[in-house]
């Protein structure tokens, strides 16, 4: 893979190249894809979708919208920091008219949508779509799909969405976002389909990157990238470079804001915050620290200082790894060879124990899988009784509230019913629980 090519400024229907040095200074292509991203509809409703705690009463815990933002400002710094020194190791990238801040607005752009595509209910919400279909009423349709649809469905990816939400045509929109394809490159985190399920130990290999639907879209974006096949037999392919920063950003994140978020809600002891994020830090101001009075300004304090440092490791391991990254072959995410990854295994260990398998957090997400099955169910039934022309007057009814634009008449059942998972999955957690409410009967 070469960088030229990587960082491709094309869009989706572009008959004309888009060359770097023709570029409007005051508002970059690479910008443009950040503006379209904020503006969309898909990247509002994360503001009342779960990051750790589902529907939390309290104004302090994170959103997916509120931790996109943070990963995509992090994103930008290690974006920067990294691209001010391929400029100098590639000067032919300068004279193409190539800016550090073009890695950095690439790099905040794919970090800011790389939640876009999660469902209601964290992460809790994609293994209730997939078990929908794997052993709940869905599993009707596994005769009627081809294996891989089928395996899109049991195993319902977030990344694979994302990726459906940024590039899917409607009437009288080409190519969804219309995204430059070296953020939509960065954004793949997993270019592969479905099938076969993790065939390596790769990190390439973790998830999956697109449904079957999206096939040709993707096809599009990793060959006019130049990514370098995986597989002659399968759709797969190594990473976009860019895309090992974005992951990074997230990991730094999710990582030392999630224990923040649990130290300030009560569920981590505060003792834990000195002792584990300390071990993160090269030094600290312990006089400053224990100046603050207040809890959250401690943990704060922490925070940055320790996610300055994860940074400058991510950025260190990136720069020595160039070379693997481009042909392929280094394997691992940039934390996973970081020097304190057993300082953050620790961290992810304490929270998974004291946040995310706490009795609130539980609770909802029980919730939540009978919210999307009963959607999924309901609707799905709906437009399939409706194209076989056996639909009832409560199928009718439904259908009245299901937008127009995901009710696009075919004979393709997984189009169908992807239709349906899309609706469902772009739903807040509110607004999921609400509907849920109307169609059940216990709100009118």
């Amino acid at each position: 893979m070469n960088w030229e090519q990587l960082l491709s400024l094309k869009r989706f229907g572009d008959t004309e190249k888009r060359p770097r040095i023709a570029q409007d200074e005051t508002r970059l292509g690479f910008e443009v894809d950040f503006d379209r991203i904020i503006f969309s509809s898909a990247f509002r409703s994360l503001q009342d979708k779960t990051q750790v705690i589902p529907l939390s009463q309290t104004d302090f815990v994170h959103t997916r919208l509120t931790h996109s933002l943070e990963v995509s400002v992090v994103g930008r710094t290690l974006g920067r920091r990294v691209g001010k020194v391929l400029l100098e190791r590639h000067p032919n990238l300068v004279k193409l008219g190539y800016t550090f801040n073009d890695f950095g607005a690439i790099v905040a752009a794919a970090s800011v949508t790389h939640d876009i595509g999660n469902p209601p209910f964290g992460h809790s919400g994609e293994k209730a779509i997939g078990e929908y279909f794997k052993s709940g009423k869905g599993a009707k349709y596994k005769d009627q799909l081809s294996a891989k649809e089928y395996q899109d469905l049991i195993d319902f990816e977030g990344n694979a969405n994302g990726f459906k939400i940024l590039t899917e045509s409607r009437e009288g929109i080409f190519g969804g976002l219309r995204l430059s394809y070296a953020t939509l490159g960065a954004f793949l985190k997993y270019p592969k389909e479905s099938l076969p399920k993790k065939p390596t130990n790769h990190i390439a290999d973790k998830k999956y990157g697109f449904f079957q639907s999206e096939t040709t879209e993707f096809l599009d974006v990793v060959q006019e990238l130049g990514m370098q096949k995986k597989s002659e037999t399968d759709i797969s392919y190594y990473r976009h470079p860019l895309a090992y920063l974005v992951e990074a950003a997230d990991d730094i994140c999710y990582t030392i804001i999630d224990f923040e978020d649990g130290i300030n809600l009560g569920l981590i002891e505060e003792e834990y915050a000195l002792e584990y994020l300390s071990k993160l830090i090269h030094g600290i101001n312990r006089d400053k620290y224990y100046a603050l009075k207040h809890t959250k300004d401690r943990t704060a304090y922490l925070r940055a200082i320790a996610i300055n440092s994860l940074i400058d490791e991510a950025v260190t391991i990136f720069l020595a790894n160039e070379e693997a990254i481009l042909n392929g072959s280094f394997s691992k995410s940039l934390l996973e060879k970081c020097k304190y990854e057993a300082q953050i295994n620790d961290i992810i260990k304490i929270s998974i124990e004291k946040i995310y398998k706490s009795k609130e957090v539980i609770e909802k997400e029980v919730a939540g899988y009978r919210v999307i099955a009963d959607l999924l169910e309901v609707f799905t039934t709906a437009i399939n009784h409706k194209f076989n022309e056996q639909e009832s007057n409560f199928d009718n009814l439904v259908l009245n509230l299901l937008p127009s634009e995901y009710q696009v008449e075919t004979d393709d059942v997984f189009y169908r019913i992807m239709q349906i998972c899309s609706y469902v999955s772009r739903m807040s957690d509110s607004y999921a629980i609400r509907l849920h409410k109307k169609l059940t009967g216990n709100i009118i």
